[in-house]
């Protein structure tokens, strides 16, 4: 922590809080600070909210044991995080968002499908988030006799929302001091609601729950990728472009991975353990993940619960609107990040009050939004991965912004990639419980999984197909290609204004 808040008070001395004026441009050296260890508040921050326990009773809900689901919650976290700490190297090594840095694998206005994909999954989620504290909000107001209908969840609306939409549209500086604070507060807390629900638990309960197939686990496996790091991948090199050069790239792969990881799963094991204990909170926490979670409290702690729950949302979509208004930018759009971020933040209210007073199945929805999207992300992943992989020099931040550069203007390769890994993967995942995607699993008969119904329709395997996909097709039709771009002399520095519109 003492890292931290050197860099902040570095910062702070040098000027004071304001709008960050970047958008999509290349940080020049003087601007670049800190340490690999610094990146452990943002992506902790981002990750210690309350949501970490509601997995267990997702997990569990694939019809799997304890043992089951944790092996898949610890695998699925961890790996998940370590392709972003993989990805954040390249923001040192190229000192520009992620999705502008994929240009160098699609081109500089092909890369604006992927930008496209990337700006619908990061809005997808902070709505999530937000409509998720909305609801937590009000439960607790409820409880406490204070209210907890349609007058509360709508402040609540507004104040959930205007903290986030504040923090993306101020920028890096802000969101850097405010997840130090987020995630000393929330973890705090955290540490006491455990405390105060430990007795809810009851092991011979828990290890009674019998085990699942083989598919199930892999289903589970896979949603714990794709609502942990998969959901993060496209905006893991948006805090690491601020370091310096010479930063370890281990360095930067440890403490992206370790701050990610860490909170996930402590909670995930304190909520298989909740779960596990009690079916009435498992099915309570289906409709409202984390509103849920105040019922095994005593009252005096339901204010405090408040504040965890909503600070630790809160941290998670001031990233992604972050993220989101550079991937809006990256996908043509013209104007200011600042302008870029509010839009999103518009997005994300409305659909925030479709969530809050529209729906009442969140879960199947929320698994059909994150595996549905899951699968073309986890193909951009694959390709950015292996593209990272094969390069052996820094970008050239000047062709990242020109259209007749060394990486092109729209490539064809990485895009029928995508294209073909997308297919192959919606082919192979089901999400029955969201009725407007039943048209997915198109390819589990003709390959011989059992068609929609089968053993293997739940296990999502499509998206591990175009993640592999996506790395293995690149390694092996695109070295040529970087050896030929590495070839070529730096070329002088640009800015997004050299991209036509």
């Amino acid at each position: 922590m003492a890292d931290s808040l050197d860099s902040l008070d570095n910062r702070s001395a040098d000027r004071r809080l304001q709008v960050e004026t970047h958008g999509l441009d290349v940080i020049g050296d003087a601007e670049r600070k800190g340490t690999p260890r610094t990146l452990f508040w943002p992506w902790f921050g981002a990750n210690v909210s309350i949501l970490g326990l509601s997995y267990g009773a997702f997990a569990l809900g694939f019809g799997i044991s304890f043992w089951q689901a944790l092996a898949a919650g610890v695998i699925g976290i961890v790996f998940s995080f370590l392709l972003c700490g993989f990805i954040a190297v390249a923001g040192k090594r190229g000192s520009a968002p992620t999705m502008v840095l994929s240009r160098a694998a699609y081109g500089v206005r092909g890369n604006r499908l992927p930008s496209v994909i990337s700006w619908v999954l990061t809005v997808g989620w902070e709505t999530v988030l937000t409509a998720l504290a909305t609801m937590a909000t009000a439960t607790v107001f409820g409880r406490l006799g204070w209210g907890g209908g349609t007058e509360t969840k709508v402040v609540a609306l507004i104040v959930v929302g205007a903290l986030i939409v504040v923090g993306g549209v101020m920028g890096f500086d802000l969101i850097m001091r405010l997840q130090t604070v987020i995630t000393v507060v929330t973890a705090v807390l955290t540490v006491v609601y455990i405390a105060l629900v430990a007795d809810h638990i009851h092991w011979h309960t828990v290890s009674a729950v019998p085990a699942g197939s083989a598919q199930e686990f892999i289903g589970a496996l896979v949603f714990m990728m794709t609502g942990f790091g998969l959901g993060w991948v496209n905006a893991a090199a948006d805090y690491s472009r601020y370091l310096p050069r010479a930063s370890s790239s281990r360095g930067v792969i440890g403490w992206t991975t370790f701050g990610a990881s860490v909170a996930p799963l402590l909670l995930l094991v304190f909520g298989l353990l909740l779960a596990g204990s009690s079916g009435d909170l498992s099915k309570a926490i289906a409709v409202d993940p984390v509103g849920a979670l105040t019922t095994i409290l005593p009252t005096w702690f339901l204010v405090p619960f408040a504040v965890v729950a909503v600070l630790g949302l809160v941290g998670g979509a001031v990233l992604d609107i972050y993220s989101s208004g550079l991937a809006l930018l990256s996908a043509g759009l013209r104007v200011p990040r600042y302008l870029a971020a509010l839009v999103d933040g518009v997005l994300m209210i409305a659909g925030s009050v479709y969530i809050v007073f529209f729906t009442d199945n969140f879960l199947g929805q929320f698994i059909g939004f994150l595996t549905t999207l899951g699968v073309p992300v986890a193909a951009w992943c694959g390709i950015m991965l292996a593209d990272l992989a094969l390069r052996r020099r820094d970008y050239d931040e000047g062709d990242l912004f020109r259209p007749h550069g060394r990486y092109g203007d729209v490539p064809l390769r990485p895009l029928l990639l995508t294209l073909v890994a997308t297919v192959l993967g919606w082919g192979l995942v089901t999400n029955s419980a969201a009725s407007w995607l039943d048209w997915q699993g198109y390819l589990l008969d003709p390959f011989g999984l059992g068609g929609k119904t089968g053993a293997w329709a739940y296990a999502n395997l499509g998206v591990l197909v175009a993640l592999a996909l996506g790395f293995l097709g690149t390694l092996a039709l695109d070295r040529g290609r970087v050896r030929v771009q590495e070839r070529q002399d730096t070329s002088p520095t640009a800015s997004e204004e050299v991209v036509s519109a």
